[in-house]
């Protein structure tokens, strides 16, 4: 009986936890009605964008760093190689846009295993100004994005992030991308920063200079293999927190291969796995899979309809998970709900992979969780 009354307890524990979690993220994603206007006296801004091949919409993710509604900023991407592909469309883009201060910075440093660390650094050392964002290629900004991020800012914040949004998937995988990062992701990373524990993204990154050179650097991001673990654990050494944005901002999706997507969950989670060990062991039971096992087991124990309440659970799961997905009017088409239920039975798969291995390539860079990482001084 105690085993009965353990499964059923779990099943409506977790249950009332995702619930809740839902919630937070209906009340702090919800989209604003009108861009936010420039704060008085606004501070100067140094837009970094680290940009390396060609991603689906790479002209608009890139072109939208021009079209800021803020008015001091300038933008400084940063290519490792001369010869990549998208070094010209952003020299196109610097050219078609002479009245925004722009530039693009060829030739990386070395200071770790990550490329896109070692792609930031110099556009770091480059930038003229005291707030600093860091923002990948693929993230579409909107045109108060500076002012939202500096909205974020309170006295005891260290760096402002925004997970990456979804949205304009163009088929069945991408969809299932959009079920990974909207609704699961951005939800429990909203969830997470509400109860104190804010963790940095690496999609967008708003940094204050003195916060950075306290803590080592931009260099001494290399102290692990993911840079936003690494800015997580420096600002935290500070006494300081990391806060999220109101609203995500957008990566719009285009055609995903189910490879592609499996391949990118699995290196997120295995590094958060090496990185927060402790946060991301209990990650097992963020899906749907065990609460819907402990029904159905409850429901076989008192002799109920075990494919009645296993449904009811999951009804009880993904109608709400639906609801955050229309009321913050991310992504939602009929096959959501199926497609969420695909994400949750991958996850446990996904969970033991990132216990189990160590090694996995990115934009071609073979990477290995069991190499110690280089410290600031050797790069």
């Amino acid at each position: 009986m105690m085993m009965i009354y353990g499964a059923g307890l779990l099943c409506l524990a977790l249950t009332a936890i995702n619930f809740i979690s839902i919630g937070i993220a209906i009340a702090r994603a919800r989209p604003r009605r009108r861009p936010l206007p420039p704060p008085n006296r606004a501070p100067a801004v140094s837009l970094v964008r680290p940009v390396c091949g060609l991603d689906n919409y790479c002209e608009e993710t890139l072109g939208s760093s021009f079209n800021l509604d803020y008015p001091d900023y300038e933008v400084i991407f940063c290519v490792a190689r001369a010869h990549d592909p998208i070094a010209p469309v952003v020299r196109r883009l610097i050219a078609d846009h002479p009245k925004t201060p722009a530039r693009l910075i060829v030739g990386d440093e070395k200071v770790s295993h990550n490329p896109k660390l070692n792609n930031c650094v110099r556009g770091w050392d480059a930038a003229r100004h005291d707030w600093i964002i860091l923002a990948d290629a693929n993230v579409l900004m909107p045109r108060d994005y500076i002012q939202r991020l500096l909205a974020s800012w309170r006295p005891r914040t260290g760096l402002v992030c925004s997970m990456p949004l979804g949205s304009r998937p163009q088929n069945l995988w991408a969809e299932l991308e959009c079920a990974f990062l909207n609704t699961f992701e951005a939800r429990w990373q909203y969830c997470g920063e509400t109860l104190g524990s804010g963790f940095a993204q690496g999609k967008t990154m708003l940094w204050r200079r003195d916060i950075m050179e306290r803590g080592g650097g931009i260099r001494a991001l290399a102290a692990e293999i993911a840079e936003d673990a690494a800015s997580t654990k420096l600002v935290r050494r500070q006494g300081l927190v990391v806060n999220l944005v109101d609203s995500p901002f957008e990566q719009p999706l285009g055609f995903r291969a189910i490879r592609e997507v499996w391949m990118r969950q699995v290196r997120w989670a295995r590094m958060r796995r090496k990185t927060f060990p402790i946060f991301y062991a209990p990650e097992i039971f963020a899906g749907a899979v065990f609460p819907c096992i402990a029904a159905a087991y409850v429901a076989s124990a008192m002799d109920w309809s075990v494919g009645g309440v296993a449904l009811a659970t999951a009804i009880a799961w993904y109608v709400p998970e639906a609801l955050l997905a229309w009321t913050n009017k991310w992504h939602l088409s009929w096959r959501m709900p199926f497609l969420f239920i695909l994400r949750d039975l991958m996850l446990p798969i996904i969970y033991i992979d990132a216990w189990i291995t160590n090694d996995f390539v990115w934009r071609g860079n073979e990477m290995s969780l069991r190499e110690e990482q280089p410290s600031a001084e050797r790069g």
